[in-house]
């Protein structure tokens, strides 16, 4: 090696000459982001090669476990500082000089740019190739809709744009992304290796620019016109999916310098949009709650082995979930025939991965014989966590901790599964408190990526600190929340839900309120979603709850009267909607109205129109104020939390950042004054929030709250998002 002509780079780059070739490696810890600093290195890197006469190429490699994860999040928010990135890749890209990347794990956002800069491109195999900007509301800035379908084509780089999925090294290779899979994990070793036979073979300098991927120009047409056409179907209002196509349209249409500056037209366009606000802060936020004040001191116990109680939905979704993170699993069923249901069910799983391609048989089978079940406790003796998933109801539960205290070892975490149910009294049902948490999943467990972390009164700090572990290895979303009737989520649902029914006893019809849900963004209403899940679980919560309801709050008796007659929903072919023949859709039923006007009648309700705005505001406000209570009763640690979890558990549009990251949006005053004038109509369910109230008069927010440090100001707006 001659170092003699190295360059004096940063200390974020090392620079090496080996022989003719120039080693650039980014040391950016922990993911090499192209930060400035790397930014400014890479340009003075290049062009000290481009002045060296005995340098004949430059490797782009990155240190640790990845080559360069994106962009520098500890920039997002602020202005932006030269050199952009696009001009570093068009620097790379002009070189004299042959310039290779080899890329190792994470090649993602601004580092797949810069790669697709380079003339030739090498991956080892644990690289994760991706364009991934559509989640925080952006299109790839740095030449990636202009360089990627001339590279590739224009259907295949939509599909990689607008899913924002990553790609592993074997699948880079058969799309063209990179030009050769090396073996190793070592991408310097690799990329030299490959350089030298560059070299060797007179390679010439290869501009992605002039790739020809686009060259058949009506059938790349045809592939953007049918992206375009269901993007526009799925997007459901969002901005930047739309704007990734029309700068693929660019490529299509336009020379590589014209089309580079409607790339950036259009990125500054989603850099501008409110929705590109929203999804930072959730980006954010889901960081932040992948955290808790427990965590930062104490250490999670070891989980080695886990058993699951109950083979039911819930249960073997759970199972599932564990299995996947690679975990043995013993499940505890009452019976036999139970037993053989929830093993059935969790085979169903499976069977389905096989079916379609995810999953081989030989896969299949291993992953199964971790599962184990029996019915008695006693096969739990060594399990180091067991998490309950029975029927929702306090007796079984206290029974079943009572048998889990008996058995388990000293220790072994006792976590329940309940949505609603007070879990300090679970815990007192053992003589272990210390180890009873609440891991509140949600249906289908081995899908949804929301988890509510309950911490109850006596709650040890490290055993929330094993819930957090565990939440990592099943690649969930945790949300810490304290002890209360439906935690955060479905303390919250109970709410705004009963905003809803409200509305439709005083003259919506179920379809318009779900309508008007959907068109603010939501995937599906609230009625729809009932149907979905089952009337008869929230008839269950409401029954329970009747001996403490206050007897002066407005109860809407309409959806009571649906489950009286056993219409609940999706399962029983008839709930709000009608579903003939097992249909997944519903359709409107005219005895369901019947039931509403009679129900009008009943509690004396004149009806009246509401418009769809009209609908989202109450929604929303009985949502925010909701959540604004659950902050103040320290049920939430911090606004952030009820915003991951409504995103992640409840459909709240992500690109909005969640419930409170909207109300700030559209102003804490505004907001106020809504809850204000409702309450003319009902002054006890319309009460508002302390905290709310107390932000108002302060002239503080919610994100003042997230970050008490900096106690921002929020000005308020005039207008609703």
């Amino acid at each position: 090696m001659n170092s003699a002509a190295d360059p004096q780079l940063i200390p974020q780059l090392i620079a090496q000459r080996h022989d003719d070739i120039l080693l650039v490696t980014i040391n950016n810890p922990p993911v090499n982001a192209l930060g400035v600093d790397v930014r400014r290195g890479l340009l003075d890197a290049i062009d000290a090669a481009e002045r060296d006469p005995a340098v004949a190429a430059v490797l782009l490699v990155g240190a640790g476990r990845n080559f360069i994860g994106g962009a520098d999040i500890r920039e997002f928010g602020l202005p932006p500082q030269e050199p952009r990135l696009p001009d570093v890749c068009d620097r790379i890209e002009a070189s004299s000089k042959l310039v290779v990347a080899a890329v190792h794990g994470a090649t993602l956002g601004g580092g797949l740019e810069m790669a697709l800069a380079a003339h030739y491109r090498l991956a080892l195999p644990s690289a994760k190739l991706g364009l991934p900007e559509v989640h925080l509301g952006l299109l790839p800035g740095a030449g990636g809709t202009q360089r990627t379908p001339r590279l590739i084509g224009a259907g295949t780089a939509l599909e990689l744009m607008l899913s924002g999925r990553h790609v592993d090294a074997a699948e880079a290779l058969a799309l063209g992304l990179v030009d050769r899979v090396g073996t190793g994990e070592d991408a310097a070793a690799a990329g030299l290796a490959w350089v030298r036979e560059l070299l060797a073979e007179g390679a010439p300098v290869r501009r992605t620019r002039d790739a020809g991927a686009l060259a058949d120009r009506a059938a790349q047409q045809g592939a953007i016109d049918a992206a375009r056409a269901t993007t526009a179907k799925k997007a459901r209002g969002l901005f930047s999916p739309l704007k990734i196509v029309d700068a693929v349209q660019a490529a299509l249409d336009l020379p590589f310098e014209a089309g580079m500056v409607r790339e950036r037209e259009l990125f500054v366009e989603c850099l501008d949009s409110p929705q590109r606000a929203g999804l930072v802060h959730a980006f954010f936020a889901e960081r932040e709650t992948a955290k808790s004040p427990e965590t930062a001191a104490a250490r999670p116990r070891p989980i080695a082995k886990v058993g699951v109680v109950g083979g039911g939905t819930m249960g073997a979704g759970i199972a599932v979930a564990l299995l996947d993170a690679g975990l043995p699993v013993t499940m505890i069923e009452r019976d036999d025939a139970a037993l053989a249901r929830g093993r059935a069910n969790v085979a169903k799983v499976y069977d389905s991965h096989v079916a379609k391609g995810r999953l081989t048989a030989a896969a299949c089978e291993a992953v199964l014989a971790r599962w184990s079940g029996s019915t008695a406790y006693d096969a739990l003796a060594d399990a180091d966590l067991v998490i309950e998933a029975v029927f929702e109801e306090m007796a079984v539960k206290e029974a079943v901790f009572a048998e889990l205290d008996r058995v388990c070892k000293r220790g072994a975490v006792l976590a329940t599964n309940t949505s609603y149910l007070d879990i300090d009294r679970i815990a007192a049902a053992t003589s272990r408190p210390q180890d009873v948490i609440g891991l509140h999943f949600f249906s289908p467990a081995n899908i949804m990526k929301l988890l509510e972390i309950v911490v109850a009164a006596k709650t040890a700090p490290d055993v929330v600190a094993t819930a957090f572990a565990l939440a990592r290895s099943l690649r969930k979303t945790p949300v810490r929340a304290g002890v209360c009737d439906g935690f955060i989520g479905n303390r919250m649902l109970a709410v705004y839900r009963q905003a809803a029914d409200h509305v439709m006893e005083d003259g919506a019809s179920p379809q318009q309120i779900d309508r008007a849900i959907r068109a603010f963004g939501y995937p599906i209403g609230p009625y729809e979603m009932a149907d979905l899940a089952g009337n008869d679980i929230g008839w269950a919560t409401r029954k329970r709850r009747a001996p403490t309801r206050d007897p002066r709050a407005r109860y809407v008796q309409i959806a009571d009267r649906l489950c009286e007659r056993g219409w609940f929903g999706q399962k029983t072919g008839r709930g709000f909607y009608l579903y003939p023949d097992g249909a997944r859709t519903g359709t409107p039923d005219p005895e369901v109205q019947a039931v509403i006007d009679a129900e009008r009648v009943r509690a004396g309700v004149t009806p009246r129109s509401f418009t769809d705005e009209e609908i989202v505001r109450r929604y929303l406000a009985a949502m925010v104020n909701e959540g604004a209570n659950v902050v103040h009763e320290k049920i939430a640690l911090r606004p952030l939390d009820v915003d991951v979890t409504l995103v992640h558990g409840y459909g709240f549009p992500r690109h909005l950042g969640g419930p409170m990251k909207y109300a700030d949006t559209v102003g804490l005053p505004n907001i106020l004054a809504d809850i204000r004038a409702f309450a003319q109509e009902d002054p006890l369910f319309w009460r508002p929030s302390p905290l709310l109230v107390e932000l108002v008069e302060r002239g503080h927010d919610f994100e003042s709250l997230n970050h008490p440090e900096t106690q921002t100001i929020k000005q308020p707006e005039n207008a609703h998002a």
